[in-house]
Parts: C-alpha cells; structure tokens; sequence
C-alpha cells in the first residue's frame, strides 16, 4: 500500500481559503516563508503548480482548482473524525481573533472578559478595533463584532449584547442655562455635538419615534466628533446634548451627571452581531465564546468602561 505525506496540505488550503500567503500565515500562526515553502514542496511533490503568484495576488492554477476540489471534502472528513474521537477529552483551546468595532468591544466584549478567561485559560485572545466592515475571513479573522443591519448576508450572524436604544443626553448645568427641549425640533436651537462615521465620512442623523410619528433630523453645532467616548465626555463637560446608545453612558445617568431627555421618543435601534463566515464546523473556541455570550445575555446591563470616567 502506498505511504502518502500530508505536508504542505493545511497550507495549501489555508492559501485557497484566505487567497494569501501572509493571511494564511496569520491564520495558522507560522511565517509566510514558511507557508510557501510548504506549498513549493507539495508542488515539487505532485509535479504542477497550485497558484498563480503576483505581487499583488495570488490565484489557483487550473490544476489547483480541481486539486482543492478532490481534497478538500477528505480532509473535512478526516477533521470531523478526529475532533469527534478527541472531543469529550479536549477543551477550547488556541489564538481566537476577533475584529470589533469599538463599541462593540466596550459593550460586549469587555464586560465579560475577564470571566471568560478565566472560564476558559487555554484560549488567547486577539481583538482589533476598526471601525469599518472588514472581511473577516480575508484577514484572518474568526469572527468580527458589528451592528447587526449592516453584517453580510452571507455570514452567519448571532445576536450579542444588550439590546440598544438611542439616548438624548446633557449634563445638568448645559441645561439649567439652556433650557430643557419638550420635543425633538427644539434640538435644532440647542448646541448639539455631533458624531462623524468613520471611514463613510457622515454625520450621524438623530432618528425619533413615537406612536405613529417618526423624525430623522440633521442637528448641527459647535463641536464634532469621531469617537464616542470623547462624544460623551463634551456633554460631561456641559458643552451640549448628544445622541448616544446605552452602554456607554449608565453611570453617569446613576450618579445625575447625565440627564436622559426625551426618553419617549427614542426608538430601539440595531443590536450587536457577533458574525462570523458559513461552515459546517464552528471552531471550539468560538463556540466557546458565541455560548458565553449568550449566556450572559440576562446579565446586568454592562457598567461603563473606565476610559469614559
């Protein structure tokens, strides 16, 4: 019977998967010489180049292709068998990399992180931080933390966190010298602190609704701003009313340096999705955190984090 050598195979699918060396080096944590060296090998070994090489790209070969399409169903097959014989004794385990918005860090994530590595010392997390849509499986990543109406439909979404509602708010001196707004058209009078998108550029609308009636108005100001916790720290500081979702800003309403204005025209807005792509087996230390995460969906509402103190 003839011996076969797995060499270079992960990589070669990682490569196929990813559509890049360094991608797939991140992903299965090695170097990306390392990768094509062990591509080079498989390819030294099966006699025909795999992938077509650029600089700026990288794409199957003809003889690649049909190569991914034989072996990739076996080495699925032969995957599950292993984790089924190994899975009442294995635990999660290995580098979980998320890519979160940063809200979605502080209202999700970071409420729960200390519990969760303690629940579960053998996974090592990587969170990074951008504020917009990145294709997660592109970059290496196994999941990514957005709100929930602009995830793709072509992930696989689970919804996380609280659920959100918008929130007016100012401190109380800005409004003892302003005056307080009865409805929401008295916010165009007042000084309101806006919030610019990243990486779109716009400045955010404030959307009400009561009953039957809905608003979306375009608020101006003195002062704008692309980060939220510096959005609420100018209303600390009495410089004008905001537009804010829960969250961030429970403390401040506990102790009365915030006061929450129009609170019956604010309508519920888009949660938070943890997303992450279509397969057929969730990584175990997904799982792991997808089941921590909802579990502790009737958990207090998170307090706010320290950098907004």
């Amino acid at each position: 019977m003839r011996s076969y050598s797995f060499d270079g195979l992960p990589h070669f699918l990682a490569v196929a998967e990813l559509g890049s060396f360094a991608a797939a080096a991140q992903s299965l944590g090695v170097s990306p010489s390392a990768v094509s060296q062990a591509v080079r090998g498989l390819e030294q070994r099966l006699g025909a180049r795999l992938f077509n090489r650029t600089t700026r790209s990288v794409a199957l070969t003809e003889a690649g292709a049909r190569y991914l399409e034989r072996v990739s169903p076996a080495l699925q097959d032969i995957t599950a068998a292993e984790e089924e014989i190994g899975s009442a004794a294995r635990r999660p385990q290995g580098k979980l990399r998320l890519n979160v918005l940063r809200a979605g860090h502080m209202i999700v994530l970071q409420p729960i992180l200390r519990r969760f590595l303690d629940a579960y010392p053998e996974i090592d997390l990587e969170i990074v931080v951008e504020a917009g849509m990145v294709d997660v499986v592109r970059e290496g990543f196994d999941a990514g933390i957005r709100f929930g109406d602009v995830v793709a439909r072509d992930m696989i979404g689970v919804s996380v966190g609280p659920p959100l509602t918008a929130h007016i708010l100012a401190a109380p001196d800005y409004l003892a010298a302003r005056g307080v707004p009865k409805h929401p058209r008295d916010l165009l009078t007042h000084d309101c602190i806006c919030f610019r998108h990243r990486p779109s550029g716009m400045i955010e609308r404030w959307d009400f609704a009561r009953g039957g009636e809905t608003l979306s108005l375009t608020v101006t100001g003195r002062l704008v701003f692309n980060d939220s916790a510096v959005l609420v720290q100018s209303a600390l500081d009495g410089l004008g009313i905001v537009y804010m979702i829960n969250g961030y800003i429970e403390r401040f309403l506990a102790d009365g340096r915030l006061v929450r204005l129009l609170a019956d025209w604010s309508p519920p807005l888009a949660g938070f999705k943890l997303y992450y792509p279509d397969r057929q087996r969730v990584p175990r230390k997904l799982r792991a955190l997808i089941d921590f995460l909802r579990t502790d969906l009737a958990a207090e509402t998170p307090a706010t984090a320290a950098v907004l103190a």
